[in-house]
């Protein structure tokens, strides 16, 4: 039975990041491959935004100029009130620490860490009290089903798990914006489903936003609007209502 999702919050959304005419080049020999050509997009909070199109069209690109990984070659990008062009190197890897939150396609765990560590990184580098960062990363891997195996090395676990220490990761600092990078590729359909609608719990929060880009059809039914990138330009940008099964 199909039902209807509504907002528990009636907030305006407002812009957590502004894109203006973003281009991106790199150089590709004695060539320039020009990835982003004149991106305009707003990132609303409240939302959960897919970046879809093909491979090589400019997705994770983009993802990584919004949240201050990459500098764009033109244009500008306001990301949670910061100007990103205006930030050293080191004031955007504190925002990054502070108020975003990544999923990578490649997990990024890091193996010398056990899972709880891993999870509680984000916190330790920030200066968070051991104990409360391992507490707080505990209710983290709690909330993927995966608490029992906090002191076990990320090797030990299945690509799947990984991910979903990932997503806990992503989330154990309570971000503003969320940036995730296929996240439910290495996923079955069920624990993928189950990763969605965390994301959705998390980006329908009237201060945040998820970004997420995507290959997986699975997602699409997660999302509150669905821009479409092509050859480095945005073609379309959808609302549509969201609903659950």
């Amino acid at each position: 039975m199909r039902t209807e999702v509504t907002k528990t919050d009636v907030a305006v959304p407002t812009a957590l990041v502004e894109c203006i005419e973003v281009t991106k080049d790199f150089a590709g020999g004695q060539s320039v491959v020009r990835a982003l050509r004149g991106i305009n997009l707003s990132i609303r909070s409240g939302e959960l935004t897919l970046l879809v199109g093909p491979s090589g069209c400019g997705k994770t690109t983009l993802l990584s100029v919004i949240a201050g990984i990459l500098t764009p070659t033109g244009g500008t990008v306001n990301t949670l009130g910061q100007q990103l062009v205006w930030l050293s190197a080191r004031q955007r890897a504190k925002l990054r620490l502070k108020s975003i939150g990544f999923v990578f396609q490649q997990f990024n765990l890091v193996p010398t860490l056990s899972v709880i560590e891993n999870v509680a990184l984000p916190l330790l580098i920030a200066g968070v009290a051991r104990p409360v960062a391992l507490a707080a990363a505990s209710r983290e891997l709690e909330s993927v089903g995966l608490k029992q195996y906090g002191k076990q090395s990320p090797s030990r676990l299945s690509g799947g798990e990984q991910q979903r220490v990932a997503f806990a990761r992503a989330l154990v600092h309570q971000p503003r914006l969320v940036v995730c990078d296929e996240p439910t590729s290495a996923l079955d359909a069920a624990t993928g489903h189950k990763l969605m609608q965390t994301l959705r719990e998390t980006a329908v929060r009237p201060e945040r936003a998820v970004v997420v880009v995507t290959h997986d059809p699975r997602v699409v039914a997660f999302a509150d609007r669905i821009v479409s990138i092509e050859d480095g330009v945005v073609t379309k940008d959808e609302n549509q209502t969201i609903s659950s099964y």
